[in-house]
Order: structure tokens, then sequence, then C-alpha cells
């Protein structure tokens, strides 16, 4: 059932991106006001991570994931049933803000629930991470299924059907194991941070629309990035942090963290741009489209839970993840082959077999690693860090890469005597090049930070963990 809450968190960042234009005809609102529904969620799920992590910790996971899994439903049925564009937007937020609370109690339920067995946290991460890897596919596959057969109300309505079996299984089989007792929140840095990270979502998200250079874009992200300052200034001196920095400075939940935020850059070019080609160049609807990801489905899943069962308890995260990282970056120097003219089995499916391979090789040894060894008291919130870094860096990937593609169409438009067609994949091929070289510095990152051998399984007291070598 935390797999399957897992699921829907992740389904609902894609799965929208194919019903938008049916919603648009239906609601009939702009088309400038499509990316909030995207960035609405994005913003309530990114900035809110870090509070639903530390609630999780304070008042109990068990009852945040089943309030985050209640609530995620009740938001999606109002969604799904939307009269207009206003509705449709306070539905998106409400499910990333329930998503915030459940996310983070579903991770540190997995850690502290396999808290005992190497081997059986390994596979238990193993199949998380494909989850975590796979789910943006298969929220593009179940977004063309649902919309071409039903309607693009069902992608929403969708979630009612998992939430109500995570739901049951949360209640029947759930434990929430000791919890410290409760102190005064820190409502200075969860005010920092959560105007922080708003900032930079929001941000980023519009840096397409207005451009790099414009103050709407620069102004929220430096804005954000000086009250994240300001947030590490102050959890350094309060008595109760929201994040103890110790969390973040171990060594190899340091690394953890740097590879998710940085791996997500570059998995945002697979699924958005790939999905572009498909279907704007070759001519795939939304479920032949989504169809065409179920091989990089198979690949994630058998990826990630064979390296985090079986090779991830003997030879650690080290050899693991910058070899997934490298099998990336193959996958996305694969990408830039594709053509006008190019087949799926010859150009497309080689690379999603070898990249989806990958994704499973660092998702699931890294969601391990960022939750190891971590305090009782710290697991919600060494949780919440995990998606907030695959938050940040999907939202930089989305401005990065749309940014990059654009302004590569325009230029090759405006040098050379093509095609719009020839002109767009110039801009897809210089996105995939650059994914690359994003998945090589995560390698490299990974390579140097992160530990040969088994990894610390959670302390159960609240005694210092021994350091990371």
């Amino acid at each position: 059932m935390l797999s399957l809450a897992q699921l829907m968190d992740i389904l609902d960042s894609t799965i929208v991106n194919i019903a938008l234009p049916s919603a648009q005809r239906d609601l009939g609102f702009p088309a400038d006001y499509r990316q909030w529904v995207l960035t609405g969620y994005a913003l309530a799920f990114g900035s809110l991570l870090l509070l639903g992590g530390r609630l999780s910790d304070f008042f109990g996971r068990k009852r945040l994931f089943l309030i985050g899994v209640g609530g995620f439903a009740v938001a999606s049925a109002f969604g799904g049933a939307a009269w207009d564009f206003t509705t449709l937007l306070a539905a998106r937020i409400a499910q990333g803000a329930f998503a915030a609370m459940l996310a983070p109690a579903a991770l540190s339920l997995l850690s502290v629930t396999f808290a005992d067995d190497a081997k059986e946290r390994g596979r238990a991460f193993g199949i998380f991470g494909a989850i975590s890897g796979a789910g943006g596919a298969l929220g593009l596959l179940l977004g063309g299924v649902l919309t071409q057969g039903l309607s693009w109300r069902w992608c929403l309505y969708v979630n009612l059907i998992i939430a109500a079996v995570a739901f049951a299984g949360g209640m029947a089989f759930l434990r929430d194991g000791d919890r410290p007792e409760r102190v005064r929140p820190d409502i200075a840095g969860t005010v920092t941070v959560v105007l922080g990270l708003i900032g930079i979502v929001y941000g980023l998200g519009t840096a397409e629309t207005h451009g790099w250079n414009d103050i709407r874009t620069l102004g929220p992200v430096i804005a954000g990035i000086a009250l994240i300052a300001v947030f590490v200034l102050i959890e350094r001196r309060t008595k109760h942090p929201l994040l103890p920095l110790r969390v973040i400075l171990d060594r190899v939940r340091g690394a953890a963290y740097l590879s998710l935020g940085i791996s997500g850059i570059g998995m945002f070019a697979v699924f958005l741009f790939l999905t572009y080609y498909l279907e704007n160049t070759l001519g795939f609807t939304p479920l032949q489209t989504g169809v065409a990801f179920l091989p990089m489905i198979g690949s994630v899943m058998v990826g990630a839970v064979f390296s985090g069962a079986v090779l991830l308890p003997r030879i650690g995260p080290r050899p693991l993840v910058p070899a997934g990282c490298v099998l990336s970056a193959i996958g996305m120097a694969i990408l830039t082959g594709i053509h006008a003219d190019s087949s799926y089995a010859g150009a497309v499916l080689p690379a999603l077999l070898v990249a989806g391979i990958g994704f499973g090789l660092i998702f699931g040894p890294v969601q391990n690693a960022a939750t190891s060894g971590v305090r009782p008291h710290d697991a919600g919130v060494a949780s919440a860090l995990v998606t907030t870094a695959q938050q940040i860096g999907g939202s930089i990937g989305t401005a990065v890469f749309s940014s990059l593609a654009t302004t590569a169409t325009t230029k090759y438009l405006s040098t050379q005597p093509t095609t719009i067609t020839e002109a767009t994949l110039a801009g897809y091929h210089l996105v995939f090049w650059i994914a690359a070289a994003v998945f090589l510095g995560s390698a490299t990152l990974a390579a140097l930070l992160l530990r040969s051998g088994p990894l610390r399984l959670p302390v159960d007291s609240d005694a210092e963990p021994a350091a990371a070598k």
C-alpha cells in the first residue's frame, strides 16, 4: 500500500499532461492557463514537503499517511468534477498539499518498517524505487487510456480507486512504532522554507513564458534562494529545527539527495520531449505514446528490484548509482539520433530500454541511501527531502530544457534554410545531449561521495549514528 500511495503521487505529476487539452476545451479556459494546472500541484507539493515530513515525525507517520491518502482522494474527486478553471486549479493545489503529507510519511514508514534486515530493506526500496522511476511514464500511459477511452476527468477520478486500496491497507497493516515527545514547532523555519521553495518553483515555472532575464522569473528565484539561506541560519540556531542539518550533512545522505536532484533534471528530458516527438513528429496518439513507454517501465522495474534486492545489500550504492547514471546518459545520447523519419523500434526503443535500466539502478539504491542511518524522529524529514530533491530537480529541468529547446529551435530557423520539423528536432537533440551531460555529472558526484559496502540501517535510538566514511 505504500508503493500504491507513491504511485498516486508520481502519476499525478504526468497523468494530467495528456488530459490538459481536453480539459481546456471542456472548461473553456485560455491556453496560457494550462501551465498553472501543473504548476499549482508542483508548488504546493514541493514547498510543503519538509513540513509534511516533520509533521509525520511529530504526530505519527501512519496518521499523516492516512490523512494524506484521504485528503488526496477528496481533492481528486473535486478536480474530476470541476466546473471551471478555478475549481480545477484549487483541486490541484489541494492534491499537492496532501501529497506533501503522504509522500514523506510513506517513505519514512517504509524506512522504519524495514529497519532491521538489509536484504529485506533493499528489496522493499527496490520496489519503491521502481515505482518512483516508472510512475511518470505510467502516468502518460494511463492518461492516454483514460482520456481516449473515457474522459479527462477520469485522470483524476482514478485516484479514488488507488486511494481506497491504499487507505484500507494502511488501516489494516501499518504500525507507527514509537513516536518522540511533541515539541514546539519551528514556525520561523517553516515559513521561510515554504516561501523559499514556492519562490524557486514558481520562478522556474514561469521561465519558459517570460524568459530567463525577466524580473518575473529572476525575482522569485532570487528571493527563494535568499529565503533558503535564511532558513539554514535559523536551523543552525533553533532548539527543535524543522530540518536538523545533521540529516543533510551526512556524506552518504547528502550525496543521495544530490544524485536524486540532478537525475530528476535529466529524467525530465525523456518524459516531456520524447512525448512531444512521438505525438507531434511521428504522429502517435496519446494512447500509442503511453504504450510506447511500456518497455521503459519494465526495464526500470527490473533494474530497481534487482539492484535493490540483490546487489545493494552486497556492494552498496557507490558502484550502482554511477553505473545507472552512465546508462541513463547513454540512453540520452541514443535519442540524439532521432529524425523525422526514424522508426520507434530502431531509434526510440533502444534508448528507452537502456535509460530505463539506468533509472532503476539510480532510484532504489538512492532512496535507500537517503534514509540510511537516520534517527527515528528524523525519518520523516529525511524522507521528505527525497521527494523535495526530485521536485526541485524536475522544476529546474522543466524550465531549463524548455527554454533551451525553444531558443535552439528559433536560432536554427533564423540561420539555416530548414523546416519547422527539422528546427524542432535540433532543439530536441540539444536537450538530450545536455541531459546526457547532466547524468554524467551525477555519475561523477555519486562515485566521489557515495560509499561502497552495505548501507547503515536506521538507528533505533537517539544516539548519533556513526559518521559515513
